[in-house]
């Protein structure tokens, strides 16, 4: 079964954080000029939130799009569900599914370890069920013939 740890591994260790004391100006700059689309947020070493294109949207609709001069805090989500880094992908597709969460950090007890995308999750199994068509394919090809296993 594919695991999250896998995931992380394939896809790099590259993670783009903020404070919650960062501008909403500059974290969307950030994020559109890493093309991300999402920010962990840190604060003393421990993760205190996430900030996604979502809360940006909503922040910048109810303000009729300007960011205005608060800061990441006030619109983050500040308790994102999270995974370790041995969950089993089914259980991440039915977390992001259920929370509707398209980002999910990835927690070793209180150690960051990344964030798995949705994309990164299409990504993975799109990856192993290529795998498994190769396999069998490969299977069929050796498919031994009639003449190879009638009786003599």
């Amino acid at each position: 079964m594919l695991r999250v740890s896998e995931i992380l591994r394939v896809k790099g260790n590259t993670l783009y954080t903020a404070t919650p004391d960062t501008s909403i100006l500059q974290a969307l700059q950030t994020m559109s000029e890493q093309d991300i689309g999402s920010l962990v947020i840190m604060e003393h070493g421990q993760l205190a939130g996430m900030l996604t294109f979502r809360e940006l949207i909503r922040h910048l609709h109810a303000n009729n799009g300007n960011t205005g001069s608060n800061t990441v805090r006030s619109i983050m989500d500040d308790a994102p569900v999270s995974v370790s880094p041995n969950t089993g992908f089914e259980e991440v597709q039915r977390l992001m599914l259920d929370k509707h969460a398209r980002y999910m950090p990835v927690m070793d007890g209180p150690t960051l370890m990344g964030v798995v995308s949705f994309y990164d999750m299409a990504q993975a199994i799109v990856s192993a069920q290529q795998f498994e068509n190769n396999m069998l394919k490969a299977y069929i090809r050796d498919w031994p013939s009639d003449s190879e296993t009638a009786p003599s």
